[in-house]
């Protein structure tokens, strides 16, 4: 049975120096001397990755998915959420059924593809179409209240595991009700809510803040509105993009100390992932019509993508960092514990889909798992007890 050496970071935000045994699940955790330097770490769980555009087409396939699910384990991430931005109906139900395929696909493969150690596909983030016209953003303006005939066709999608909406819209603390009675979370952002609303909404069910401070208004000291709401003491969790350009580190600071790791996790909002032309049947008319504009980061050595939303004007339209990179910031700029960046990045993602087999490094637990230096650097990454290659 493989066993690895290192300081391993636990689920309640301690580490302990020791063994780790596994084959696809995790056997035991022994505490032991250890002369390595190395960290493991439970597989990052990302929330927020881009469903290619051109996927929402009939031009391509689900090959491009598994193609990003393969690029993603290479960085770390060991499960992920596509996520699809507002976008006529129709096109949603499409993006439905790729993931869907992709989702069956793997289910049925299960351990008969010995070969394979891509990210887990969990299942579909819809950031959209139930957010304010005023907070799109970067979104096209084809937002929907959550109420009626939309709101069916969504609840009709059985892959979507976490909905993004603004709570003062009409109809929206009722959806909340009956997305959190599907099993479905629900993620408040893209919104104008005032803190009451804001506070109604956790209160219906509410779990998670859309990356925090971004697409709501900025919290001001005689209107206070989402963005307050997600730096106080609540259920729901504070979900940031740590990339140096959405927030600054000062905020990711902040919100780490109003909220703490137990409260808080990581998204990377990556766009640009779209497999280059002829990779893995990949067909060459499927090149992206979109190539993001970008924003340094001097902070980070990173960049945010920039997006036109009308002439001579842009907006953030999500990030270009790793998770790894987004962990490192926590650890190197904010001052969190690896433990503590672990449970943000894996342990708090894995909760709020309630999978209690991923997202930690416990006995009987997937055997999901990062192998990083002691500067943070990624060594080896394992899916399933596989090793990514």
């Amino acid at each position: 049975m493989p066993r690895l050496s290192g300081t391993i970071a636990l689920p309640d935000g301690s580490t302990v120096r020791g063994r780790l045994a596994f084959d696809a699940t995790i056997s035991a955790v022994e505490r032991a001397p250890s002369r390595s330097g190395d960290y493991v770490v439970p597989g990052f769980i990302d929330l927020q990755v881009n469903f290619p555009q051109e996927l929402a087409s009939q031009r391509v396939s689900a090959v491009e998915l598994v193609w990003l699910a393969g690029e993603l384990a290479r960085e770390g991430v060991t499960g992920f959420l596509a996520t699809a931005i507002t976008q006529p109906l129709e096109r949603l139900e499409r993006i439905h059924g790729i993931v869907a395929e992709v989702m069956d696909r793997d289910r049925e493969a299960g351990d008969a593809d010995a070969g394979r150690a891509d990210a887990g596909l969990l299942g579909l983030h819809l950031e959209g179409p139930f957010i304010a016209r005023e907070r799109l953003g970067a979104h096209p303006p084809f937002n929907q209240k959550p109420r009626g005939r939309a709101f069916k066709r969504i609840l009709a999608m059985d892959r979507v595991r976490l909905v993004t909406l603004a709570p003062e819209l009409p109809g929206a603390l009722a959806a909340v009700r009956r997305l959190a009675r599907r099993g479905i979370a629900v993620s408040l952002g893209h919104s104008s809510a005032t803190l009451e609303q804001a506070c109604a909404a956790v209160a219906a069910g509410g779990r998670m803040f859309t990356h925090l401070f971004n697409a709501m208004a900025p919290i001001h000291h005689r209107a206070p509105g989402l963005a307050l709401a997600g730096l106080l003491a609540a259920p729901a969790y504070a979900a940031v993009i740590p990339d140096g350009v959405h927030l600054h580190p000062a905020i990711l600071r902040l919100v780490y100390r109003c909220r703490g790791a137990r409260a808080m996790l990581l998204t990377t909002d990556r766009v640009g992932l779209l497999a280059p032309a002829g990779i893995r049947g990949v067909p060459r008319s499927a090149a992206s019509s979109w190539r993001p504009r970008r924003v340094l980061s001097a902070r980070l050595g990173k960049a945010a993508a920039l997006r036109p939303t009308a002439p001579r004007k842009v907006a953030l339209a999500g990030s270009t960092v790793t998770m790894l990179d987004g962990f490192k910031m926590m650890v190197e700029k904010v001052g969190a514990t690896v433990a503590e960046a672990a449970l943000m990045a894996a342990t708090n993602p894995a909760a709020i889909l309630n999978l209690a087999d991923r997202g930690a490094i416990r006995p009987g637990a997937r055997a999901d798992f990062v192998l990083l230096s002691h500067d943070l650097k990624l060594k080896a990454v394992f899916v399933g007890g596989r090793e990514v290659g």
